[in-house]
């Protein structure tokens, strides 16, 4: 059983909802630390419409970001990390309001002594991260950015036979969670449809859930795709480390949608090149952006996205209303919803 994840493995559900036009005037300054798409910039516009101002600013953009960060006194957090600097920067600062779940990119002990709030958004976007995490699994049974390439260079009618053997189906296979909050939640009773046996690890079991109980040894030699749904912390860094990817079935599939610091990168490159792992769906990196010399991005067995299994315009919705929330309570003086610190 994972150990050192009390408290961030359990899915709690936002359930104020203020309509945005009803939310009343006040000069909160907010910097959302995000580019915003067009849909999300429209719903944004009715906020300044409502007093709320909000500067945008892109995570690579230092420069504007400690231009703003003096007068912010919340800051809408998505991935680029906020360090204790940044935080004794942030003269007006009241409040750090992560879209998202994990909050490693925060310096917590340097926003509890400055008495800055932390708050998370568990559940917000349980259901894309589930959904992208399906969506790796079969891209790796199915050796998909592979055939894609051929398909594109002309070459899909002319691959060699011998990858017949490659290609595989999710129905009989056993997926192993490693964390069994929302996410897992979620897929499980999906995967089951589909086919496959779930298996889980967690801080305890949940007898009312699909699934059944392992602890982590027993479901990394048990599991066909083993796939990580847990936060990073010191407890649980390099968790799926060299020994623990040698107890993996040989074949097996690794799928990370969570924290990239969760495998010891190195040697998931070598289990993947030796042949004992079959391939991985990664969404997270131990360094990002993730450079363009990284040796998982030279492997075929290997499928990847660029932080993004959070991404929908779903995630986007609840995670504003979440946040507004958030802004109302400060001003109120009300307890925050999901408060980490």
């Amino acid at each position: 059983m994972v150990r050192g994840t009390r408290g961030w493995l359990r899915h709690t559900r936002a359930t104020h909802r203020v309509p945005l036009e009803k939310m009343p005037a006040n000069n909160t300054k907010i910097l959302l630390h995000y580019t915003p798409g067009p849909a999300w910039q429209r719903e944004l516009a009715l906020l300044h419409n409502q007093g709320l101002h909000i500067d945008c600013c892109d995570e690579s953009d230092d420069a504007r970001f400690y231009r703003l960060l003096p007068d912010a006194e919340v800051i809408w957090h998505a991935l680029r990390p906020i360090s204790g600097d940044d935080i004794a920067k942030a003269k007006s600062l009241r409040l750090i309001q992560k879209i998202g779940i994990g909050v490693n990119t925060i310096d917590l002990e340097a926003a509890r002594a400055r008495e800055v709030r932390v708050c998370n958004m568990p559940g917000a976007n349980s259901r894309a991260v589930a959904e992208m995490t399906l969506l790796l699994m079969l891209a790796c049974l199915r050796r998909l950015p592979l055939l894609d390439r051929a398909t594109r260079d002309g070459r899909g009618w002319k691959l060699d036979s011998g990858l017949q053997d490659s290609y595989h189906e999710l129905a009989g296979k056993t997926v192993g969670l490693i964390g069994f909050g929302a996410a897992g939640q979620i897929m499980a009773p999906i995967l089951q449809a589909m086919g496959a046996r779930v298996i889980y690890t967690d801080l305890k079991p949940h007898p009312t859930e699909p699934g059944d109980f392992r602890e982590l040894p027993d479901l990394l030699r048990e599991a066909d795709i083993v796939s990580l749904h847990i936060p990073l912390t010191p407890a649980t860094a390099n968790l799926i480390d060299r020994p623990r990817l040698a107890m993996m079935r040989p074949g097996a599939i690794l799928i990370n949608t969570a924290r990239g610091g969760l495998i010891e990168q190195a040697a998931l490159v070598e289990s993947l090149k030796s042949g004992h792992l079959g391939g991985a769906g990664l969404d997270v990196f131990a360094t990002e952006p993730v450079p363009a010399d990284e040796p998982l991005l030279k492997l075929d067995n290997v499928v990847v996205a660029p932080h993004l299994a959070w991404l929908t315009t779903g995630t986007l919705d609840r995670s504003l209303k979440i946040a507004v929330e958030n802004c109302r309570r400060l001003r109120e003086s009300e307890p925050l919803l999901h408060r980490v610190v």
